[in-house]
């Protein structure tokens, strides 16, 4: 069985998340798994998962603490809290943060694939709406990586989708490159430097049909999308 549904786990509980990884990859998901909470924000933005399930109770930082860092950045990736606080308090924290579901432990493997699958087959209608950003002649609809200006069409890839976005939100302003690298790819390494150097350079060929956009490199510090 496969699928192209990707999980990001954090618990800081290895052997038992072990045995739980092996369970959701029999069922044909990808699962990365990490011991802590840093980890966990860290990876995030390097996966892009579909799902993310989160222990409470870790090292760094907690489930909370992963959940409301996350959500500044993506509002729609699920969220499941798993953890073995039943306490009424921790539910409801769990829901402000818009976590989509909470398991208290011990629960059977099957019933989280139940939810998991269900999740996945029934999305909730707040998880389909589109992102749309509007500038220049260009719709850019982030929920599908498409760009459109007049009758052209343009299909971007999810990186260079995400590298947009953050410019869209921020048209006529500079977002530093360390941002961008950090949220993208994870870390500012050299080779991520050039990977987005090459992305630039694409974004700026599915741009140029629209001439009153540009992506313009500020001082070698970051970019700018001018409208």
């Amino acid at each position: 069985m496969k699928n192209s549904h990707h999980i990001l786990f954090a618990d800081d509980d290895t052997k038992y998340s072990l045995v739980l990884k092996r369970f959701l990859e029999n069922e044909g998901y990808i699962v990365t798994y990490v011991d802590n909470g840093i980890s966990a924000v860290e990876q995030f933005p390097v996966i892009g998962p579909d799902l993310v399930l989160l222990d409470i109770n870790m090292p760094g930082l907690n489930g909370f603490e992963v959940a409301a860092k996350i959500r500044e950045q993506d509002q729609q990736t699920l969220i499941f809290f798993l953890t073995d606080r039943s306490d009424k308090n921790d539910r409801l924290k769990g829901f402000t943060l818009k976590g989509n579901d909470y398991l208290t432990k011990p629960f059977y493997p099957e019933e989280l694939i139940a939810r998991i699958k269900e999740r996945f087959d029934n999305p909730p209608a707040d998880s389909v709406q589109e992102e749309i950003y509007r500038f220049g002649n260009t719709v850019f609809n982030y929920s599908n990586n498409e760009l459109r200006t007049g009758t052209n069409k343009t299909i971007v890839t999810s990186r260079q989708a995400e590298i947009l976005r953050m410019l869209a939100k921020n048209v006529n302003s500079v977002v530093s490159r360390e941002t961008i690298l950090s949220f993208v790819w994870g870390s500012d390494s050299y080779s991520n430097s050039l990977a987005l150097n090459v992305q630039i350079t694409y974004l700026r060929r599915a741009i140029q049909n629209d001439p009153k956009l540009s992506i313009l490199s500020v001082n070698k510090k970051g970019y700018s999308l001018r409208d």
